[in-house]
């Protein structure tokens, strides 16, 4: 696999140029990040306990999601604005969805600071999610302020290759499907050796993480580049962060063929610059962005049928 070349949705290699018009009758997964890792539920109204998630589950399913990508925060009161690695909590809000989204896809986040992920490990176990979030390489997390300060301490986001294989190797044991994030485009071409290597199964699905003020710009200009470097019949969507100017990138991608996410994770603002205070409102409007893509957006069973489509 020295060569890359385009993408395909699941299913086959990517349309050459007489056949690109056909590309937006594929179906669309479309995925709800309901309420992310650190925003605090004291300023913003991000969902935190099991009957929360659950509720806001619910919301994104009737607007057409399909899959909802979950953190777990602490459960204690005034606490929610920090994550959780507790199995009983990952179970019982995974629970809680299931109970009111009975099939709905979970995609679990993973994402942990240093080398030790028996935590995350644990919460893949108790809940067995459909896929999962493996984060492909390592980022400096950075953001500086307008008066020239850091907005936080500079905070590497390590992921070496040994804590990438055995994250790989856990998903692989528990039957689960990696969904590789993508902070920059030397990680996009790294999970291109991945697979090379053997340490990821084809076809990979890659997530391309775009608005981390040190990571790639949320610019749909990028996206025909960034789709060019993506191994032969990779999955693919755009997880797309900031305000009103995302949506410019959700629109190119679903031209493009990728499949689509947003939430309150992501943002909580509306192509208008209306702010929004469930995850509803993005799911409705995204699903518009596919249907005007000419992208019919893919039911429960239709999106657990194309994650595990090989070549």
């Amino acid at each position: 696999m020295g060569t890359h070349r385009k993408i395909s949705l699941p299913g086959g290699a990517f349309p050459n140029s007489k056949e690109q018009a056909s590309l937006p009758a594929m179906k669309a997964i479309v995925t709800c990040a309901l309420t992310g890792v650190l925003t605090d539920p004291a300023r913003h109204s991000v969902p935190v306990t099991p009957e929360e998630m659950a509720e806001e589950a619910r919301r994104a399913y009737d607007a057409g999601a399909c899959m909802v990508h979950v953190h777990f925060r602490r459960q204690e009161p005034g606490m929610g604005r920090l994550p959780s690695w507790e199995p009983d909590v990952a179970g019982d809000i995974c629970d809680a969805i299931r109970a009111r989204c009975p099939d709905m896809l979970i995609n679990m986040s993973t994402g942990v600071v240093g080398p030790d992920i028996s935590a995350p490990v644990a919460c893949l176990e108790r809940v067995k999610p459909e896929m999962a979030a493996l984060n492909a390489g390592s980022l400096n997390y950075l953001r500086a302020r307008s008066n020239g300060t850091w907005a936080w301490p500079p905070m590497l986001f390590d992921n070496a290759v040994d804590k990438i294989q055995r994250f790989a190797d856990a998903m692989t044991g528990m039957d689960i499907v990696p969904e590789c994030e993508c902070f920059d485009t030397g990680i996009v071409r790294s999970v291109g050796l991945f697979e090379q290597v053997g340490l990821l199964k084809s076809p990979v699905h890659i997530s391309l993480v775009m608005g981390v003020a040190s990571g790639m710009p949320a610019k749909a200009s990028w996206l025909p580049l960034l789709v060019e470097e993506m191994p032969a019949g990779a999955h693919w969507q755009s997880i797309v962060i900031g305000r009103s100017e995302i949506w410019d990138v959700h629109q190119k991608t679903a031209e493009l063929g990728g499949h689509l996410r947003t939430g309150l994770e992501d943002t909580f603002y509306l192509a208008n610059g209306d702010k929004v205070e469930s995850n509803g409102p993005l799911i409705e409007a995204l699903v518009q962005v596919a249907r005007d893509a000419g992208r019919e957006i893919a039911t429960p069973a239709e999106a657990r049928a194309l994650i595990r489509e090989t070549h």
